[in-house]
């Protein structure tokens, strides 16, 4: 199959959608012989700055000196982004030998019936731990998809699993409170190895307590074992689990990224202790290099533009704290793509009144709103609202009325985020 080809067939298996359970990825992870077993891995779940803070463990293991592998989702624009080493994309004629590898596999094998509607997720986890194991990675960071307990990510056994916070999401799957989705995100912890947690809800919380006491894992939490401490808009100091580090300087946006990056470091701290000797310098270098596409990235100067893939509320309202505290400007014009299955009003209120216009838009996917639908709701907000079907033309428009004191930000859903950087950087 060629490039192209093999792309269709792995987006074509999303007809599959979202299947909980570890059954599949087992059964195809045995064919293939179980490539994870002997990988030393970080696995990392939340409803929001998993991949974050995946990235950012990621960047301090490799400036440290070891080759890690990255496996992440969604991707923005392309399908490599998903899986690296290094921080160097998968590239094409890898993802067709693997994805080929793998369709065989399963059309030879005992598993075929079964296996003969594998979702993408759990086909594509499949092919980065194949791939990790044949480029023989030093260690592997693992984001989670949704959820954790019965997430295709859960066969592997970390050497530190990370839960970086929990907020309502996805309730058809996961539950309609704090602490059913505590209690799934929470099924990534594993006898005895250490867990590092952000969550502050004291019900979910509990949750998480309560699995590390009946798995005997250590728990390291925000706020109690480790902290960190703004200082400026990119620097903040950290009071760890056994070392303290001043003047970091962060290379993302935003003062919820000392939150990601004060777990991140957490990890390191532990890693010392399992195997993975980390410098104090590869901390501070890895902070400063570290880049995370679409999270209060800033893709054009002229006008200001900044995207952020913000999509659920617990998002927004992350974003809404970014955008009062840290940026800078005189008008804010705002535009918003946001799926139809998400809680729409709930991203849109915290952010629609801090804009001086709102411009409503639709990337092009099955499962987003369509503007018109998006109109009323902001209208509630914030009266200085249009609407745009195509996301091109939503840009153009902003970019037609923000002078070069001015803010454009893109957000929503990383969808919109990833369709838009494409228009943007062509």
């Amino acid at each position: 199959m060629s490039y192209q080809e093999t792309l269709s067939y792995l987006f074509g298996l999303q007809k599959f959608g979202i299947k909980f359970g570890l059954s599949n990825i087992t059964h195809l992870l045995e064919l293939l012989g179980n490539p994870h077993i002997p990988k030393k891995t970080v696995h990392i779940a939340g409803t929001n700055g998993k991949g974050s803070t995946s990235v950012i463990v990621a960047s301090i293991i490799q400036e440290a000196g070891y080759k890690v592998g990255l496996y992440t989702s969604p991707h923005l624009i392309n399908f490599n982004e998903r899986i690296k080493i290094n921080g160097t994309e998968i590239d094409e004629e890898r993802v067709v030998q693997l994805t080929e590898k793998l369709r065989l596999k399963i059309q030879d094998s005992r598993f075929r019936e079964e296996l003969s509607k594998i979702t993408f997720f759990e086909f594509t986890t499949a092919m980065a731990l194949l791939y990790f194991a044949e480029e023989g990675v030093d260690i592997a960071v693992m984001e989670t998809g949704m959820g954790g307990r019965l997430d295709a990510t859960n066969v592997i056994k970390p050497l530190v699993s990370v839960i970086t916070n929990v907020s309502i999401e996805h309730r058809e799957f996961l539950g309609d409170t704090l602490e059913a989705i505590a209690y799934e995100k929470a099924g990534i912890i594993k006898d005895w190895i250490p867990v590092v947690t952000g969550v502050e809800q004291p019900s979910a919380l509990l949750v998480i307590e309560n699995i590390c006491k009946e798995k005997e894992a250590p728990l390291y939490k925000l706020g109690t074992d480790f902290s960190f401490h703004k200082k400026e808009i990119d620097i903040f100091s950290y009071k760890g689990v056994k070392e303290s580090f001043d003047d970091l300087r962060l290379n993302l946006i935003g003062s919820h990224q000392f939150y990601n990056a004060s777990l991140a470091i957490a990890v390191a701290e532990l890693l010392r202790d399992r195997g993975f000797p980390i410098p104090r310098d590869a901390i501070y270098s890895a902070l400063q290099k570290v880049s995370w596409p679409g999270r209060l990235e800033t893709v054009s100067k002229d006008p200001w533009i900044i995207l952020d893939g913000a999509h659920n509320p617990a998002g927004a309202e992350v974003l809404a704290k970014a955008i009062s505290d840290d940026l800078k400007f005189d008008r804010l014009f705002l535009i918003m793509g946001i799926m139809a299955d998400k809680e729409i009003a709930a991203i849109i209120s915290p952010l629609a009144p801090l804009a001086h216009e709102v411009i409503l838009s639709r990337p092009r996917y099955e499962r987003a709103s369509s503007a018109a639908g998006l109109l009323p709701v902001a209208m509630k907000h914030n009266s200085n609202s249009v609407a745009f079907e195509d996301l091109r033309e939503a840009i153009g428009y902003a970019r037609s009325k923000a002078r070069n004191s001015d803010l454009i930000i893109i957000s929503g859903s990383l969808f919109t985020v990833g369709e838009a950087r494409a228009i943007i950087l062509n």
